[in-house]
């Protein structure tokens, strides 16, 4: 399988590859979302799914996968940072503000900015269409926002918070999917670094997570919150996964712009799964971030 996938990269059958890759990371990321925010307290969430992974993780990158190169460490070590950085903003948005008030603007700021790390840090150029993709998602972004300060009056004391966090959050997935897609293809093989990648980012959450249900006056059951923790954690390998691969495969930013037609896969299960009211005018406006995406994949 690595060697295969080694010999598609930068290739058409890559690229072809990194868009199926970046439409599955798009599909998967919104479960993983709806997960982390759903029924339980979103850090006591996040927490359970990565102590899932990490423990998953362990016995690949112990004794499967290649360790790393020496130059690898320092590249963990800043990954490690910057995701400890994001899932805190995530968390914190999500204990401020609805899922689909949340996630479209997390999930529809970061392409903008992975764009632009990609022009400066891999040379990564975009054709005047595909620029005009990006515009059509950002009006979509900022439509969106538009619309639920001026609607949401059942949020109205946390919405501008919870909005504002969004954005900044949105800032570090471009940082981690830029920084991510250099640590992937830092190393000879892409499976060394998810297996690692994963094993050490599990570490903090659980932490936070463990310390916040003991303070809980009435903390949820267990067992229920493990098997939350065990599907998003398979959800996170998949969903991570595909979209460093795709990275790897073809360019960065067409991929963190691709993922964002989550924002459509996140209105659906808003609606169906964690009954949250999104109306017609709202999914329009999710629908016109997937839009720009796709008008950036046709336009390269």
């Amino acid at each position: 399988m690595t060697d295969w996938l080694l010999s598609i990269e930068g290739t058409p059958a890559g690229h072809t590859a990194a868009l199926w890759l970046a439409l599955s990371a798009a599909v998967l990321h919104a479960v993983f979302g709806a997960l982390q925010k759903g029924r339980h307290d979103p850090w006591i969430s996040r927490g359970a799914i990565d102590a899932s992974y990490g423990l998953m993780a362990a016995p690949v990158a112990l004794f499967v996968v290649p360790w790393p190169e020496p130059h690898m460490w320092l590249i963990f070590a800043g990954a490690f940072v910057i995701h400890v950085v994001y899932k805190i903003l995530q968390a914190w948005a999500y204990t401020k503000g609805a899922y689909t008030v949340v996630y479209p603007v997390v999930r529809g700021t970061g392409p903008l900015f992975a764009v632009l790390g990609a022009y400066v840090i891999f040379g990564e150029r975009f054709t005047g269409i595909q620029w005009l993709g990006v515009a059509v998602l950002l009006s979509g972004i900022f439509g969106l926002a538009i619309y639920n300060l001026r609607n949401l009056v059942a949020e109205r004391d946390t919405l501008n918070a919870a909005l504002g966090i969004a954005v900044l959050t949105g800032l570090f997935v471009a940082v981690y999917t830029t920084y991510d897609a250099y640590g992937i293809r830092a190393t000879a093989n892409p499976f060394t670094f998810l297996a690692w990648f994963f094993m050490i980012d599990g570490i903090v959450m659980p932490i936070i997570a463990w310390r916040r249900w003991h303070r809980m006056a009435l903390p949820p059951a267990l067992g229920p919150l493990a098997l939350r923790g065990v599907i998003g954690g398979l959800v996170a390998f998949m969903s991570f996964g595909s979209i460093m691969m795709a990275t790897r495969l073809d360019k960065v930013g067409e991929a963190a712009v691709l993922r964002e037609t989550s924002t459509v896969f996140a209105a659906v299960i808003g609606v169906i799964f964690l009954r949250e009211t999104v109306g017609p005018r709202r999914i329009a406006l999710m629908a016109l971030i997937a839009v720009g995406a796709v008008i950036v994949e046709m336009g390269g």
